[in-house]
């Protein structure tokens, strides 16, 4: 009965310490980023006219160094933010504050990802590779250690070094990146300003009291929905870079661009809730970046 008991307290902290592991490493943040990634691989196969089967091997590779490499510079991101999430309501979960892993052990988990998932893109190409590096030092050093914490820009600097997977998808199968790859990344690029935007005008008053200098926290909610609407604008003007993908991928990505500028308009109308407002401009645009991939996918068979 000892035993039993031993054994079920043993494999309750098994348990929690993998499931604190996946929110460490912000398992829904690598998810989102290897839908693009593969999507961008699998277009490059499409495009070259490659065989789908025998680039599978490849196409996994990638993702498993991605999801390394994602999840490390994640890791080490949570390492940095302790103090700022301390006082932050929403990240009170995090391993990092409850004692679940120490410092060292974050440290130890994130530079082991960041250096295996190097080492497999280098063993792809060194295209991918060197994306892969200037990133994950984008993502880390200059969003997380300084802009994050100085610079109200902090969430366009963010933005680039988020948008590397459909760059590193293309250049495993293509190192020479072509146009498409690039308007992928225009669009991941300009896609997270005003979701991030969104996402902080919920959490305002949260940023302030970490005094970390998100655009709603130092310029207010009116000027924030402002610049979200003008990166949507700028995002309506995307599909002019893929029209080799085909006449419907025009027209569909920029009825899609349209209805998420008439959301970020409150319908043209007056915004007399910040919040839900906020609401409704990042719960479209999760589907939306879903949606565009899919069509990626989709312009990849028809090619």
């Amino acid at each position: 009965m000892h035993a039993e008991v031993s054994s079920n307290r043993q494999h309750l902290t098994v348990s929690k310490r993998i499931s604190a592991f996946r929110v460490l490493i912000k398992e829904g943040i690598i998810k989102a980023n290897l839908i693009p990634a593969f999507a961008a691989g699998f277009l490059a196969v499409m495009y070259y006219d490659q065989s789908f089967f025998k680039s599978i091997p490849l196409l996994l590779l990638m993702l498993l160094a991605t999801t390394l490499l994602i999840g490390g510079v994640c890791a080490l991101n949570n390492y940095y933010d302790r103090d700022i999430d301390r006082v932050m309501t929403s990240k009170q979960d995090r391993p990092s504050l409850d004692g679940t892993f120490s410092g060292p052990d974050i440290l130890k988990i994130g530079f082991s990802m960041v250096v295996l998932g190097e080492i497999m893109l280098f063993m792809i190409n060194s295209t991918a590779g060197v994306i892969g590096l200037i990133a994950g030092f984008g993502y880390v050093v200059l969003y997380s250690i300084y802009s994050k914490r100085h610079l109200v820009s902090n969430t366009v600097i963010g933005a680039l070094p988020g948008a590397a997977p459909p760059l590193i998808g293309w250049a495993v199968i293509e190192p020479n990146l072509h146009i498409l790859a690039w308007a992928m990344f225009i669009v991941m690029f300009i896609w997270q300003p005003p979701h991030f935007y969104a996402l902080a005008i919920r959490r305002k008053d949260e940023y302030s009291n970490a005094q970390v200098p998100m655009l709603p926290s130092v310029k207010g909610n009116k000027r924030t929905t402002y610049s979200i609407v003008i990166w949507i604008m700028l995002l309506v003007l995307t599909p002019v870079l893929m029209t080799e993908l085909g006449t419907w991928f025009v027209v569909v990505s920029s009825l899609l661009n349209i209805s998420w500028l008439v959301i970020s308009l409150n319908n043209f109308k007056p915004i007399e809730d910040y919040n839900r407002y906020a609401g409704r401009v990042f719960v479209f645009s999760l589907n939306y970046i879903l949606i565009f991939y899919v069509m990626i996918i989709v312009a990849g068979l028809l090619i």
